[in-house]
């Protein structure tokens, strides 16, 4: 491939969040944002139904390479003219539970329209892949992925977790330089659902249609609108619209998610299931003491700085005692919000000694540290010079998006900052089998070839984002530019009582704190009576989940009983139909 720009941003990675409001910038851990370990696939054009995984006998059609020659470019005012759909379609098997499934992979583009112009806006890469021959008899659902950023392409997902192929890491250790490994992915998703990657304008291959710029796609809104047509575009060109229906975000995802969960349900499409991966749908709360205290205490039993007594039976148990002192002790002890600082959580607590040296069993940090950190053990306070991630294990960077992962210590600050992304161990452990892999997967196995750079991770496009955004319940939590699509969630899942929730997040993932994540969904403004609805699951591992093996393995058999619970509940509710059915005269 031509110009790759598949490199890590000095500032942002593809899962990276960061509190749009400065005013807490120095008190709080900031959001940064976010693959595990032969063959391949995208479908467009085939398979409308079937969950019955069985290999085609008839010989697959040849397959079709696509060398693309547009220009995409990336800037905010940049755009292309031609508004025409092509894709590389390859063929390919994948076994999974033993059973080998045929599938069809297709990379290449959609054209949106303007909502009410009816003009094309934009040309959106994307990589499906449908299996081939399926059960005419049963429902086939499709999953419509992305990652988040906001600004990060599909990429990380499309290799690392549920995709028909995956990448082979050390993570959470450094992998080690080329060769790499490129696997059949045995938890591939492919045996209950289509899947599709979206790669959002300014990312990827994706791009603006003049006289639309790609500036006018960056922001939580607009965003939302052009995801909800392209969705619409691949049910059209894919003849799929009576198909269940799925969204899987992660990170930011999950926020675009909520969003684009109402705008769908405003169009008239109902989903049937939404995975939210490593949750963020409060932004007033990102950095939240009581909401991180959990996700930093996982990380201090991980590198065995606890003196928690009795000593901890096992993770889960020692995660479930400090939730429990967050709720009782460290809650009360939270501000109110400050109106100074827009509306936003005050993070610091109003600790006392006594308070700091229960906390000391949980971190290992010593109390007096813990208070000058304003209370917040996880704050950058320049005035203490010290930071959670460096007393933790000194002279070592330990990940803000796992905690497990760990370098040598750069010496750029006391820690590895939130803007200095490309550094967190995180993220470098694993990033260069990610360049190698998907470079050689799109061009010889997708068969996809361009001459413009792949954005992977594209920084203008979080500079540029418009976080404003009133949630349909008018909640509007945070005020200001603080984002809150927990509301957009709740809306939708009140008006559709029948869509189910995964909530999946792991322990040491310090930038979307699964507690916080807890937190928010609890507290939606949602009837009680559809908590219910929400599956909430939780993992030894970080903001990737799938980037552990075990957890990967886990979350795919949660995602599995999941999609067959929703599916399930799908053909109860047509028999009750046919039992409301009026008789015949």
């Amino acid at each position: 491939m031509k110009k790759s720009r598949f490199s890590r941003s000095d500032s942002l990675f593809y899962g990276r969040l960061r509190a749009p409001l400065a005013a807490a910038a120095v008190s709080a851990v900031l959001l940064v944002g976010c693959g595990g370990g032969s063959s391949s696939g995208a479908g467009g054009a085939t398979a409308n139904t079937a969950s019955t995984a069985s290999p085609s006998t008839a010989a697959p059609p040849p397959d079709k390479p696509l060398v693309d020659n547009d220009i995409y470019g990336s800037g905010p005012n940049d755009s292309v003219s031609d508004a025409t759909e092509s894709a590389a379609v390859t063929h390919h098997q994948v076994t999974v539970n033993g059973k080998t499934i045929a599938y069809t992979a297709t990379a290449g583009h959609l054209v949106t329209i303007d909502a009410s112009t009816s003009q094309p806006n934009a040309k959106v890469f994307y990589v499906a892949y449908t299996q081939d021959n399926p059960d005419p008899t049963k429902p086939r659902p499709v999953t419509f992925f992305y990652n988040g950023g906001p600004g990060s392409s599909a990429v990380y997902l499309l290799l690392g977790s549920f995709g028909p192929k995956r990448i082979q890491s050390s993570f959470p250790n450094f992998t080690p330089p080329a060769p790499y490994q490129l696997l059949d992915n045995p938890d591939s998703l492919l045996d209950r659902s289509d899947l599709v990657f979206i790669n959002p304008v300014g990312t990827g291959y994706s791009a603006a249609i003049a006289p639309s710029k790609n500036k006018d796609f960056w922001g939580v809104d607009p965003d939302a609108r052009e995801i909800d047509r392209f969705i619409q575009r691949y049910l059209t060109m894919n003849n799929r619209w009576n198909a269940p229906k799925f969204l899987f975000g992660e990170s930011y995802g999950t926020a675009r998610s909520a969003v684009v969960s109402w705008v769908l349900h405003e169009d008239g499409i109902e989903l049937n299931g939404i995975t939210l991966q490593s949750s963020i749908l409060d932004y007033s709360n990102a950095q939240s003491a009581v909401g991180l205290f959990p996700t930093l205490a996982a990380d201090a039993y991980y590198h065995k700085r606890t003196s928690v007594t009795p000593t901890p039976a096992s993770l889960d148990a020692y995660m479930q005692t400090a939730m429990n002192y967050a709720t009782s002790t460290l809650m009360p002890l939270a501000q109110a919000p400050n109106p100074q600082d827009g509306g936003m959580v005050n993070v610091r607590l109003n600790m006392t000694l006594p308070v700091a040296q229960q906390m000391q069993q949980y971190l290992g940090i010593d109390p007096i540290l813990l208070i000058q950190s304003q209370g917040n053990p996880a704050a950058l306070d320049p005035n203490a010079n010290q930071s959670f991630f460096s007393l933790l294990v000194p002279g070592t960077a330990i990940g803000q998006y796992d905690g497990r992962a760990t370098s040598i210590n750069t010496g750029i600050g006391p820690f590895i900052l939130p803007d200095s992304g490309s550094n967190d161990p995180s993220i470098t452990n694993v990033a260069g089998v990610y360049t190698v892999e998907w470079n050689n997967y799109l061009n010889n196995d997708l068969k996809y070839t361009s001459t413009s750079a792949f954005v992977d991770l594209n920084d203008q496009v979080f500079n540029n984002w418009d976080f404003s955004h009133i949630d349909p319940t008018g909640a509007a939590k945070g005020g200001g530019n603080t984002l809150y699509t927990a509301g957009d969630l709740a809306a939708t899942m009140t008006l559709n009582p029948d869509l189910k929730v995964l909530s999946a997040n792991g322990y040491f993932d310090a930038v979307t704190p699964f507690f916080q994540t807890a937190l928010t969904l609890a507290s939606m403004p949602v009837d009680p009576s559809l908590q219910s609805n929400i599956t909430t699951k939780r993992y030894p591992s970080g903001h990737m989940i799938y980037l552990d093996d075990p957890s990967r393995d886990a979350l795919k058999a949660d995602l599995g009983t999941f999609y067959d619970g929703v599916m399930a509940d799908r053909v109860a509710m047509k028999r009750v139909l046919m039992l409301q059915r009026p008789p015949r005269r």
